[in-house]
Order: structure tokens, then sequence, then C-alpha cells
């Protein structure tokens, strides 16, 4: 019995290590991937800013009028999802998706019809899975995105929104705060709200060539690719992030239950070494006896 035990015990520390082994592999790619996106964050966040600052000075001449700026009722709502297309991330996926579910229930309550859009496979088989039709997936976009995902998404939403399918766009996604704290948020994409100029904003003055309505009218569809690109980019932050977190405590769990085991394992190996010794001690007596 002690034996079979003790093969058991070895067995499963044996197989603890092994999953070790692969959780700190995967702890360590996570890590080197952060740094890269939190770079890519950085990098995109002025192209935005500047961007905010020419569609300001436009605003500044008189020229705002653009009918992604306008304001309709609410109908038919749109909200896009952001998850991963893999795991293993800790809570990153669920939250995001529980908050956006929560807004979806409170839509149809309210007697609008939302139209879903979904990035990542996990938002499709959660949504898939619960009965909720989803008019887009974009799968294959969150571990590395590029600009040409944030296009293609762009002109997707684009469509719909021009042909009056949806009156508004919500994006639900996670912000990425520090290495430690990513957050789930609500992102209000369409309409376009025009950013305001403050009392220490300094407006330039630009003479327009052609108009302020027809600059807008190119430059608000690339406003909005560079918005949804940096959502990608900090949905992709923020996972590789909860990866690195989530896989660096399934690798204390598991140092901890292999030395909790070899704890057991050696108790096990010394109650079969002292029934050893009590069965040749007991023979020996019974040998000396007769």
């Amino acid at each position: 019995m002690a034996s079979a035990e003790l093969r058991q015990i070895r067995r499963r520390i044996r197989s603890v290590q092994s999953t070790m082994k692969i959780t700190r592999a995967m702890e360590l790619i996570a890590t080197s991937r952060i740094a890269k996106a939190q770079l890519r964050v950085a990098e995109a966040k002025p192209y935005t800013a500047k961007m905010t600052d020419v569609i300001r000075n436009i605003a500044a001449a008189g020229g705002l009028s653009h009918p992604l700026l306008e304001s309709r009722d609410m109908r038919t709502p749109g909200v896009m999802v952001v998850t991963s297309d893999r795991g293993l991330a800790g809570g990153y996926n669920s939250n995001v998706m529980r908050l956006a579910e929560r807004v979806l229930n409170d839509h149809r309550a309210a007697g609008f019809r939302p139209r879903l859009f979904v990035i990542g496979a996990k938002a499709q088989s959660y949504f898939s899975y619960r009965g909720y039709e989803i008019e887009e997936a974009f799968l294959g976009v969150t571990d590395t995105p590029t600009y040409g995902d944030a296009r293609a998404i762009a002109n997707v939403l684009l469509d719909d929104y021009e042909q009056e399918k949806m009156d508004t766009v919500e994006v639900y996604t996670t912000r990425f705060v520090s290495a430690l704290t990513q957050t789930p948020v609500l992102w209000p994409l369409l309409p376009i709200e025009p950013p305001e100029a403050s009392a220490e904003t300094e407006i330039a003055g630009y003479t327009f060539e052609p108009g302020p309505e027809e600059i807008l009218g190119r430059l608000l569809p690339r406003y909005l690719e560079g918005t949804i690109f940096g959502i990608l980019l900090e949905a992709s932050a923020s996972e590789h992030a909860a990866r690195r977190r989530a896989m660096k405590a399934a690798t204390e769990n598991a140092e901890e239950l292999t030395r909790a085991l070899t704890r057991e394992a050696n108790a096990a190996r010394q109650a079969e070494i002292t029934t050893e010794i009590s069965e040749i001690v007991g023979g020996a007596e019974a040998l000396s006896g007769g």
C-alpha cells in the first residue's frame, strides 16, 4: 500500500512540475511582450493627439459639420466588445464581457435592438453560446494589432453607421493603466465627440485649402481609424499584462503544491521505511526466539 501511495504522489509531482514549466514559459513570453505593447501604445498617442489638434483648429474656423459628428435619437445602438483570442489571462476577458452583457440587457430592456460586433475568439464563443446574434466577428487581431486591422474594423462600422443601421457605437474594452492594473471601460466611438479647446489650448491660425468641411470629411474617418487602433493597442497591452500576472500566480501555486507533495512523499517514504524495519526486527526476534 505504501509503495503504491508513494508512486502516485511522485506521479503527481512530475505532472505539476511539467505544468509549472509551461506556466513559467508563458509568463516569460508575456513579460517580453508587455514592453513592446507599451511602446506601441506610447508611439500611437502623438498621431491621435495631432489629429485632435487639427480637428480642434477646424472647429475654431467654424467648419465642424459632418454626419459623423451629429447625434441621433438612439433606436439601434451598436456594441463592440474587445477580448482576446486566447485564454489563460485571468479575469481579463470575463470582466469586459460581463460589463458588455449587462449593457446589452439594459438596451433590450429599454426596447432597443443592439447590433453586436466582437473582436477576439473569446467574445465570439461567449456571446454565441448565450444566443446573442453577432453581426461580425474580427479574429486574430488582438495579439499584435496592426493599423490595417483597425482600418478594416472602422470601414465596417462606418458603412453601417452611414447607412443608419445603427445610431451609436459603444466599445467595451480594457484600458491599460499599468502592468498591474487594467480596467474594463466603455469607450464611446460614434458619433465622434468634437474636441473642445480649453483656455490653455493654443489655436493655430490656418488657411484651409480645400475648405474646412472637405478636410473634415477626409480627416474624421482617419481619426476613427486611429482611435480604434489605440483601443486595440491598449487591449493588447492589457491582455499580455493580465496573462503575465495569471501565469505568475499559477507558477507560484505549482511551486507551493510541489513542496506540499514532496513533504507528503517524504512522509510516505518514511512510513514505508519504518514498516520495513519493524518487519525485519519482528522477523529477527521470531527467529532468535525459535
